[in-house]
């Protein structure tokens, strides 16, 4: 400005618009001392300071700064200032709060200063914790009826943000005899339109649905597929027909809730992994458009054990050889819509079992003896120290940023810090007498605790007995859950760990 061909180079006196002379203060001091001193009642004029005058520093200090306090009182302020300057960290935690309380937050005086943009994109989040979609319909009334005048005419649109499949037909009655719908014939007939042109396939909130780990049973005869929460004592076991329920190699449970299979599919003499997406909506299988993974003259499926993840929007496949020696990897890109392969992962020795999993944007390849981490964005594997003490890894699972793993039959557990690349050893289970692991076990992670499914011979009874412990980390202990699964399945996964997914119940076609 000053040493260029400008008008301000040659005024004697710059005038900064915009900038409070306050502001500007706390910047001087911060560009000279290099400390800054942030509080809730200056943060958004000392952002909007920063932000004319490019100060990145300060810009991202006050967007962590906004981010770490959004509650309460300050969620619809920080969002609508969030919104304006578009503070995309501040805007998606506050978006996370209003979803995380939206029925308290519904009935508050700020929710209905909240503008129309703002409105239709909180009652589209799916994480709203709603436990029945007429909550999100009575707090759009609440909304309107604040500035009926101003507002009315916005209710169509806004109608179409509410997941209309998920009502009952006498919800739906209900709205359409309401008095913001009836008294107006004209608004009726477009709301009758837009209710029956509503998308049947939208997904449930999250607060109508309840976390699930998938089992599948390969008694003889058996097409089936349990879904349980030990904590709730809920059990579900789903029969599907041959064609409705593909013969997966592996599965996966996304970000999104999303749950996907690979299914080996055999046509002149060749072989494909084609991968199938679940739709909740009819409870099965449909294919997802993702293009299959054909099998190379060299490969051979049936010998693989097979993994499937998606990390940052790409789908990994891995496959480890059945002799243990070798393990490829290949990407789907989206944005090409092809499969292409990643770097090849060098192995010092052979080994017996392995577990593959995702944690923390990274693929984790983990035995005995070694361990091996994945980065995606420089598609590199590299070293990290292995757990040491078991003879075999048996089952692993993610948890935040650690790794929890047992061995075979359940006598070590250990947990990773992919942060530190340490291990520590947890307590182990304590065998009831009777009971031998036969070494089928699976670690899995409901609300946020760790569990374990084991599979046990007994000598008390002759069929095998299934027991779900959960893991207490204040006392380092395991605790036996009352879980009731019928003892005459046989009750397995793929991978490394049993998939968790939360799943809408009414949904599920129970048997």
């Amino acid at each position: 400005m000053f040493t260029g061909d400008m008008a301000e180079s040659r005024q004697k006196t710059v005038v900064l618009q915009g900038l409070d002379a306050g502001m500007f203060k706390k910047i001087l001091s911060y560009i000279y001392s290099g400390t800054l001193h942030v509080s809730l009642d200056k943060v958004q004029p000392l952002y909007q300071a920063a932000d004319l005058l490019q100060l990145d520093y300060v810009r991202d200090t006050c967007s962590s700064y906004m981010s770490m306090n959004v509650e309460r009182s300050t969620c619809v302020d920080l969002y609508m200032f969030a919104d304006v300057f578009s503070v995309g960290i501040v805007k998606q935690q506050c978006l996370q709060w209003s979803a995380r309380h939206f029925s308290e937050f519904s009935f508050n005086e700020e929710f209905c200063s909240l503008s129309l943009n703002q409105l239709t994109e909180i009652i589209s989040h799916d994480n709203l914790d709603v436990k029945e979609e007429t909550t999100v319909w009575e707090a759009v009334v609440r909304w309107v009826q604040h500035s009926r005048e101003d507002r009315l005419h916005h209710l169509p649109s806004i109608l179409s943000h509410i997941r209309l499949n998920l009502l009952t037909t006498d919800d739906t009655a209900a709205i359409l005899d309401h008095p913001l719908v009836r008294e107006d014939p004209g608004r009726n007939e477009v709301i009758r339109n837009v209710i029956h042109k509503a998308k049947l396939n939208l997904k449930p909130r999250l607060g109508m649905t309840m976390e699930m780990a998938l089992l599948y049973n390969a008694a003889p005869g058996s097409n089936e597929l349990l879904f349980m929460n030990p904590q709730e004592g809920k059990y579900i076991s789903c029969s599907y027909k041959l064609e409705d329920l593909p013969d997966s190699t592996a599965i996966t449970v996304t970000s999104d809730n999303d749950i996907y299979i690979l299914k080996t599919i055999e046509s002149e003499n060749k072989k494909q992994l084609s991968l199938f997406q679940y739709n909740p909506v009819v409870n099965l299988w449909e294919q997802s458009g993702v293009p299959s993974i054909s099998e190379r003259p060299e490969d051979d499926f049936s010998l693989y054990e097979e993994h499937l993840f998606k990390v940052d929007q790409n789908f990994y496949y891995l496959a480890v050889n059945d002799g243990r020696s070798l393990q490829q990897m290949r990407k789907y890109n989206p944005r090409t819509n092809q499969w292409q392969e990643c770097s090849e992962l060098q192995l010092d020795m052979a080994f017996e079992d392995v577990a593959v999993l995702s944690c923390d944007s990274h693929i984790y390849f983990l035995t005995n003896k070694e361990m091996h981490r994945y980065d995606p964005v420089e598609d590199r594997w590299c070293k990290r120290t292995p757990p040491g003490i078991f003879h075999s890894v048996c089952t692993a699972v993610a948890m935040g940023t650690e790794i929890f793993c047992t061995d075979s039959p359940f006598t070590h557990t250990m947990v990773y810090d992919t942060e530190s690349d340490r291990w520590q050893k947890l307590r182990g289970w304590e065998k009831p007498g009777n009971l031998d692991v036969d070494g089928s076990q699976s670690l899995f992670v409901l609300g946020n605790q760790l569990h374990i499914l084991l599979a046990c011979d007994s000598d008390l009874h002759d069929d095998m007995v299934y027991l779900v412990y959960v893991y207490d980390r204040s006392a380092d202990a395991w605790a036996k859950l009352n879980a009731n699964l019928p003892n005459n399945n046989d009750y397995y996964t793929f991978g490394s760990s049993s998939p968790v997914a939360r799943m809408y119940v009414p949904y599920l076609k129970s048997t």
